[in-house]
């Protein structure tokens, strides 16, 4: 349905399909390539300040080198499997209520008033998306990603595709390798590439008419 939708609406579609990590989603925002504030996403207007705490996650650049004037990029916060495996052994030894995944562990940890135990938690962060950019421009997604990673982010691996069956398979080739993966995801999103596409398509007030989540089944 997504599909037909934007092949109706836009002229031949390119996608990027992407891992969903399942985590905490965060924005980083950096001023003349420093980073100025990290904050959660909250209600979806009003976040909680977290910018000590992200600091302690070593794969955050805390300074961007040839950097925009403005960047604000999203990202998700996850705890690795074995990181969180490590916890719940310790707060068993400590005959605390050990959390019941990574997502909440990972949510936790980000909330601590204490940014030592935070550092401890052993957080890690995928970056999937620039939401603001003053000073260079863009025509597709993928450039996004090219230039984040360049720019020393840790981002989300993503697949280039165009038709049904090019989608198809690599959903199913993302849910195949889902058991293997250091980390949890619940999903694969497609997404239109092209920026400039995005805009005919629009958003609603919640979620954007341009992506489309595939979610495979939770784990046990």
């Amino acid at each position: 349905n997504f599909l037909d939708k934007c092949n109706t609406e836009l002229v031949s579609p390119e996608y990027t399909a992407e891992p969903k990590i399942d985590g905490l989603s965060v924005s980083l925002e950096y001023t003349d390539g420093i980073l100025t504030r990290a904050s959660t996403r909250g209600d979806g207007f009003t976040g909680e300040d977290v910018t000590a705490n992200i600091k302690t996650i070593r794969s955050v650049p805390l300074k961007l080198k040839d950097a925009p004037e403005f960047l604000e990029v999203r990202g998700e916060v996850y705890m690795p499997k074995n990181s969180f495996l490590e916890l719940v052994e310790q707060q068993e030894l400590r005959e605390e209520q050990p959390f019941k995944n990574p997502r909440n562990a990972a949510a936790g940890s980000l909330r601590q008033k204490d940014s030592k135990i935070t550092a401890s938690r052993k957080l890690d962060i995928f970056v999937f998306n620039i939401q603001q950019c003053r000073g260079k421009d863009f025509s597709k997604h993928s450039e996004t990603l090219d230039f984040l990673k360049e720019m020393g982010f840790k981002t989300v691996s993503y697949k280039l595709c165009t038709t049904y069956e090019e989608i198809e398979k690599e959903i199913n080739s993302i849910g195949n390798k889902r058991a293997n993966l250091a980390y949890d995801i619940d999903g694969a999103v497609v997404k239109v590439n092209s920026l400039s596409q995005r805009e005919i398509m629009g958003s609603t007030s919640k979620t954007p008419k341009w992506a489309v989540a595939y979610k495979y089944p939770p784990e046990e």
